[in-house]
């Protein structure tokens, strides 16, 4: 099961094709504001997820009436409603892929939740299958192990995050190989390349997660 989950980004910083995207999910969640976002595309999710404190009296009561599952956070928590969107979509749900809109731009420590969340002990075992988009960047995650790191259309360039102290971390067979790299601090291997004919390579750490990054460029001037 593959599921598309929305929360309340920035909507400029959407990617162009996302209502294509939400169209083919199997299993749509809507986290806070992200749920009033989807029923504005005219979309209604599957779940709500939040404690809707941004939302208004009457948008609340719309998702009220819409939503068949929705699941109510408390606002003085220690867990994210990011957070327990995940947890609710890999166990109460058991979606195979999470693919994640709206988590970036806006506020920086909301940003920073939605890139660190996966680090939670308890959700780490699920890197694997969560992908965050935004206009420009795609991030996924990586836990020890060795893994084929596919080209992806459209993204000119690929970068990875050490998210925490890393381990013998590899890159193999990349335009700018990487051999045996530990480091007991979060750091960044920025603008690599997939080699021209490759559409894949290779990376290995023994310890740690890394998340990777792939990016293009977007030229946001024209001619005058």
């Amino acid at each position: 099961m593959k599921a598309y989950a929305l929360l309340g980004g920035p909507t400029e910083l959407w990617p162009e094709d996302i209502e294509e995207k939400l169209a083919q999910a199997d299993l749509v969640i809507g986290v806070d504001r992200g749920a009033l976002f989807l029923e504005e595309l005219g979309i209604i999710p599957d779940v709500a997820v939040g404690d809707f404190d941004s939302l208004h009296e009457n948008d609340l009561s719309q998702i009220e009436s819409n939503v068949q599952d929705i699941r109510y956070s408390n606002p003085v928590k220690d867990w994210t409603d990011s957070e327990l969107m995940l947890q609710i979509a890999f166990e109460d749900y058991h979606v195979d892929e999470l693919v994640i809109f709206g988590a970036t731009g806006g506020r920086l420590d909301h940003f920073l939740i939605n890139l660190l969340m996966l680090l939670n002990p308890e959700m780490r075992l699920y890197a694997k299958k969560v992908t965050l988009i935004d206009q420009q960047n795609l991030i996924c995650f990586f836990n020890a192990g060795t893994h084929v790191v596919q080209k992806r259309k459209n993204y000119s360039y690929i970068g990875f995050a050490a998210l925490k102290a890393i381990e013998d971390f590899n890159i193999i067979g990349a335009r700018y190989e990487l051999k045996h790299y530990s480091g007991n601090y979060p750091r960044v291997f920025s603008s690599n390349e997939f080699l021209p004919n490759s559409n894949e390579f290779r990376i290995s750490l023994q310890n740690g997660m890394i998340a990777a990054i792939y990016s293009k460029d977007i030229n946001r001037f024209h001619d005058l």
